[in-house]
This record gives C-alpha cells, structure tokens and sequence, in this order.
C-alpha cells in the first residue's frame, strides 16, 4: 500500500456475543440493531470518522457475512477513501496454515502485516460493542504529552460495580501503576473501556513475545497490558467523561436503549455533534393511523402504527396493527405486530411476527427480566 498514516485504528469486530442469546445466533454482535436505525458498529465507526481517522481494519470473525455488508466500503462513515479507508480483515489461511483470532491480542498479532504496511506512528485499538460518542483526537493529544508507550481510555464507575472491569490503578499524574482484572476487592473506580492507544513499535514488540507464549490468554486485558507494567513501560489513563454502555448482555442491551427515552437523555441521537452515521437505506416516512397512540419513544422511518406503542425504540418498517400494544421494548427491523397483540419489556430481533392476541413479556413496570424473541421467528398465542 506504501501510504504512510501518523494512526491508524485496528476494530474489533469478530466477537460472538453468547451473552446477547439468539440475538447473535446468526449475526456477530457489532451488527446487532440498536436505537431503532443504528448497528453497535456504527459507533465507533463514527467516532473515528469525527475524530478524522481514515484508514480503520475492521477485524472480523463469527457470522462475519452481514456485518461485512454493512460496512461495505466504509462510505456512510467517510471511509471510501483510495488512500487509507476501511478495510475487513477476517482469519485468512497463509503459508504456515491459517487459524481462528484466539483472542483480542491474537487478532491484532495476525493483522501485523496490514498495519506495517501504513507505517503509523500509532494504533488505535477499539471494540465493536460499545455504545459510545468518543473524540479520539483528544486521547490521541493526551497520549503524546504523556510520552507513555500506552494510553488506556478510562471511565468512572460505581465501586459496587467495579468487580466487573478491569479496573486500573492510577497516580495523581494520570499514570497507571497497576491492573486488576475483575479484581474481589477494587483499590479504584476507574474501569478500563477496551479502547487502547499504542506505540506501534512497542505493540508489535509486545504482540509477538506474547504470541510466543503459550500460556497467554492473548488477551489485551490479561496479558498485553500487564505484561506493560511488569515490564516498567510507562502507561498513561485518559479519563472519558461522556456516556458509555458495553452492550454486550440483553439487559444492557435494553437499558441502552431506554436511555435514550429519557427526558433528558444521556445519550441523544439527534444532536449534530459527533453524530452517528449508518448504512441503513432510506424508507419512507412512518405512518401513524387513526386512533394511534405514541408516547415517549422512537419510532424509524418506514414503520406503520395502527396501535398503542409507549416507551419503546421501533427500528424501521416495523408495522403495529390496530389494538397491538408495545410497552418498555425494543422491536427490531420489519417485525410484524398482530392485531390485538400486547408486549411488555420485550426485545423483539428483525423479521418476526408476532400473530394476534398473543402475549409476550410480563405486564407491569418494567422488569428486569427481558423476554428476547429471535429474528425471523413467528409467535402465536
């Protein structure tokens, strides 16, 4: 390619994502729907798109063929681009045989040619199931005034919560001192968010001694960064202050999504600044019929309602016949909802029907048990 990038981004994309059910059965998790007209991708897609970021190596890997149509050519984010751009990189076979990514550090290990061939001064490592709004140019700024080999982006969370990050300590310079992975006892607040700045020397060197140890997990979080610190490599925290939600269960997922009904949401999808971008074409506007009833939610184009819908996010072409009722959910792409159909605290995936007068989820508040109904299924009474 001889087209040389001061950085480059490697985006994690393969993952299975077991914990989000039949919503991954066949699709990897950064293609799962989310905010009634987005994929999880789209965000950190975006993010680099408004960080000014053109040339992203998107690393994938189980059920790779709709997210691979998705992201295409990289245009909606700006990354159609001749010199850099976006680039799928999936397990390929070469001389020495070929293999699965057996972890995050794996991955980036088999991709070492690609990203030498841009000669970039640094790598942005990101995962691709995150909701998030993220000016990786600020990190970046803070990296080089560290002059620390890695920057960690860090974000703040509940101490009652903290078992179930990776938490890094840090000194009252921004320097992480020490790493526990889900540590029993948390010594800080400050969760690690998977997303990384490298200097691509010192994350080669680190890639290809961990690839020769075959004990390592080849795990960023328990190998690559600990292995920084015991070697006395300096590590930098940048502190991000905005919204993030790893979206990686079903109860994340539907927290995420209801986050966004809020009076004051956390997160707002109509803003103009660092807006989000997708690939979703464009349909026609939604339809509200006589005697419909919307509140408090969002609701795509494309999408017909003949019924009751409140506090939900439906994704586009959605169709709601009269006398259905949707409460507390998320309903996915081309669902259809029967006549006299009623849903409570449901996540409902892309192309099933729901027939008439069925019943599905639990009435009341909202609950913490979600009732998931996989794509492409039909659910009578």
């Amino acid at each position: 390619m001889n087209c040389k990038k001061e950085i480059i981004a490697m985006l994690l994309a393969g993952g299975q994502g077991s914990r989000l059910y039949e919503l991954t059965e066949k699709i990897a998790k950064p293609a799962v729907s989310f905010g009634g007209k987005y994929k999880i991708i789209d965000f950190p897609l975006s993010n680099c798109c408004n960080s000014g970021i053109d040339t992203v190596g998107v690393l994938t890997q189980y059920e790779p063929k709709l997210l691979n149509e998705y992201v295409c050519n990289g245009a909606p984010w700006d990354l159609d681009r001749k010199r850099g751009g976006l680039y799928i990189l999936p397990p390929y076979q070469g001389r020495g045989g070929s293999e699965w990514y057996r972890g995050t550090a794996n991955a980036i290990y088999q991709n070492i040619d690609f990203i030498k061939s841009f000669s970039p001064k640094y790598v942005l490592i990101l995962s691709g199931d995150h909701i998030y709004r993220m000016d990786y140019r600020k990190m970046l700024e803070s990296h080089k005034r560290s002059s620390a080999a890695c920057t960690v982006a860090t974000i703040t969370v509940p101490m009652s919560d903290a078992q179930r990050f990776g938490i890094c300590n840090i000194n009252e310079l921004g320097e992480i001192y020490e790493f526990e992975e889900k540590p029993k006892n948390p010594k800080s607040d400050q969760a690690s968010m998977g997303i990384y700045i490298f200097n691509t020397d010192i994350l080669i060197e680190y890639l290809e001694t961990d690839d020769d140890d075959e004990h390592s997990s080849n795990d960023f979080g328990k190998n690559i960064i600990p292995n920084l610190l015991n070697n006395g490599e300096k590590l930098n925290s940048y502190r991000f202050e905005g919204y993030w939600k790893d979206v990686g269960t079903i109860s994340s997922l539907w927290e995420a999504n209801m986050d966004l009904l809020s009076d004051d949401p956390p997160l707002d999808l109509s803003s103009s600044e660092l807006r989000i971008y997708s690939n979703n074409n464009s349909m026609p506007p939604q339809y509200h019929g006589e005697g419909s009833r919307v509140s408090n939610s969002l609701i795509s184009e494309g999408s017909v309602i003949n019924g009751l819908v409140d506090h939900s996010v439906l994704s586009c072409g959605v169709i709601v016949e009269k006398g259905a009722e949707i409460y507390d959910s998320v309903i996915m792409e081309n669902v259809r909802i029967g006549q006299g159909a009623k849903i409570y605290s449901s996540i409902i995936d892309s192309d099933s029907v729901i027939m008439e007068n069925a019943v599905i989820g639990v009435k009341g508040e909202a609950c913490n048990e979600i009732t998931v109904i996989g794509s492409g299924k039909t659910v009578n009474q």
